[in-house]
């Protein structure tokens, strides 16, 4: 299938490692011009020879900034005032007691989660608006229907990032903009690889026994049983970046492996 993308420009924002690589080597497979994204010029100057080397035909490129400020997404827009496809992907994570949350952390979370994609959507939206055409894709997660008791901060931006994709759609209605959100579950990402490898160590247990036991406790509900990898949520993303997700819109695409037990 073609996926229309051999035309476009797409920037794919904290794209040095996991879904945000997966998913700029996958854009730059379907031919898109790709701009890679991260906070230290090393890793995206890695990030960026892992592309090419997926993608030897494609027109890659990488800007270092730090897109969880104002000024950094300022900076960006600056660098690429214009782009066809917006992929959110910038996102942290931490596990955390309630009680131990402090106000500092509440806003940092909604400043990187949250704040990066209202400002960078903000910008890009008016070219696309005059094209007619573009893409905007939010990388929330099942933890924004689910909100997980272990980081509770953590959900609520990601219940916030389903907002904003809707009302950012429905302020587009009748145009050839689409905007959603993608929802993965469980991901075998940098960071999660980094925290499950960490806690087998901990209990000097292998990796495989720390996954099988997060999902019989931490998420039972899954159909799937294992971590999905970064490429097939990839795949899910690149979808609602094509020209084929033209009537797709405003809508919450699940990766979830089974996660989330509603059907709707």
């Amino acid at each position: 299938m073609d996926l229309g993308l051999s035309t476009k420009h797409a920037l794919v924002t904290g794209s040095t490692a996991g879904i945000g690589l997966a998913t700029a080597c996958a854009l730059a497979r379907e031919g898109a011009a790709v701009t890679v994204n991260g906070r230290t010029q090393r890793r995206v100057d890695e990030a960026v020879a892992q592309v090419r080397k997926a993608a030897p035909r494609a027109a890659v490129n990488g800007i270092a900034l730090d897109l969880s400020t104002a000024d950094g997404c300022r900076a960006i827009t600056e660098v690429l005032p214009d782009v066809d496809v917006l992929v959110n992907n910038l996102g942290i994570f931490e596990p955390k007691p309630f009680e131990d949350i402090p106000d500092e952390d509440w806003l940092r979370f909604f400043e990187v989660n949250v704040m990066s994609g209202v400002r960078l959507s903000r910008h890009y939206v008016a070219g696309m608006r005059a094209r007619n055409w573009g893409r905007i894709v939010f990388v929330s997660s099942e933890s924004g229907l689910q909100i997980p008791t272990e980081m509770i901060h953590y959900g609520m931006t990601k219940t916030a990032q389903l907002a904003v994709a809707r009302g950012l759609a429905e302020t587009l209605a009748g145009t050839g903009v689409t905007v959603n959100s993608v929802l993965p579950g469980p991901t075998a990402s940098e960071g999660v690889g980094g925290f499950v490898a960490d806690m087998a160590r901990t209990r000097g247990v292998d990796v495989a026994t720390v996954e099988r036991e997060f999902f019989s406790s931490a998420r039972p509900s899954s159909v799937l049983r294992r971590f999905a990898t970064p490429d097939e949520v990839a795949s899910m993303i690149v979808y609602a970046c094509s020209a084929a997700a033209s009537a797709t819109t405003g809508t919450a695409l699940r990766v979830d492996g089974g996660v989330v037990r509603a059907i709707a």
